[in-house]
């Protein structure tokens, strides 16, 4: 894990980017208590005022993310999905969590490997997303859907875009320029009916470049930022893991991502669950 590899560097909403801070990050109380000592740096800022730290550096840093008060940032959710999935995937290991009043977090050890949004793999974007294709499919191959506790179904996803639509949280302008065209009541109806299920696997729930880590020679070794991870249509996954390649290295990568994992373009799932992705927080 290195100081890129927290959160997608570019989602599918056209006017929300996370990236390194840019500006000075006090160090809220609960961080400065867990690095006891030693350095912080802020890594990473969300569009919710989420952070992620690291503390020391070398093989024995750790991360710590951070989310404020009201921010809607569910760690306890990551927290719980990690710990599960940690006993089939090289996933971040949970260290620590703490809910407090200003704020929540979970510190987690860094992982080997390097981001596949690095300066080095957005000069070899062949290399990268094939890195990526391999390694979700060896995720979606090594956890077990018949025992994991955690869903990302459609219909449930479908069911909060209309619980945040009546909470006026729903804002097209935020969302890929390709779907601003549509008006919420709209989306939603296109989405209320998903295509028949390819295949179930236990997801991701955020399959973007940045969040898969590559070695030296381009082989996966490891995904973060799970907090969406749980059972649903592998289509889930891999509409927006070859959707993120257009923003990370340009177009013309998606099938080479989708050779990389062995399956053929589906463009009705492809379309669907990218729109469903616009609809989520």
């Amino acid at each position: 894990m290195d100081d890129s590899s927290e959160i997608c560097e570019t989602t599918a909403k056209a006017l929300v980017i996370a990236g390194p801070p840019r500006r000075d990050v006090d160090v809220p109380s609960p961080v400065r208590r867990v690095a006891g000592g030693r350095a912080v740096s802020a890594v990473w800022e969300n569009e919710l005022g989420g952070v992620t730290f690291q503390l020391g550096g070398g093989l024995d840093r750790w991360f710590v993310k951070w989310a404020p008060p009201g921010s809607g940032i569910a760690l306890s959710r990551e927290a719980e999905r990690l710990v599960w999935a940690a006993r089939w995937a090289t996933v971040p290991r949970l260290l620590d969590r703490g809910d407090e009043a200003d704020g929540s977090w979970i510190a987690l050890a860094g992982l080997d490997g390097e981001t596949a949004v690095s300066e080095r793999w957005r000069a070899d974007p062949a290399k990268a997303v094939e890195g990526i294709g391999q390694g979700l499919r060896a995720f979606h191959e090594a956890l077990p859907v018949a025992t994991c506790p955690f869903s990302w179904a459609a219909g449930e996803r479908v069911a909060d875009g209309a619980r945040r639509r009546a909470g006026g949280q729903l804002d097209p302008g935020r969302w890929h320029a390709h779907h601003q065209h549509l008006d919420v009541d709209e989306t939603l109806e296109m989405v209320a009916e998903a295509p028949p299920v390819d295949q179930l696997v236990v997801c991701h729930g955020d399959a973007c470049a940045p969040n898969t880590l590559l070695d030296d020679d381009g082989g996966c070794v490891g995904h973060v930022d799970l907090g969406g991870l749980g059972v649903a249509d592998r289509w889930a996954d891999l509409a927006v893991a070859t959707w993120s390649t257009q923003w990370n290295y340009g177009p013309g990568w998606e099938q080479r991502l989708l050779d990389a994992y062995g399956i053929n373009h589906d463009e009705q799932r492809t379309s669907y669950y990218r729109l469903l992705w616009d609809l989520g927080p």
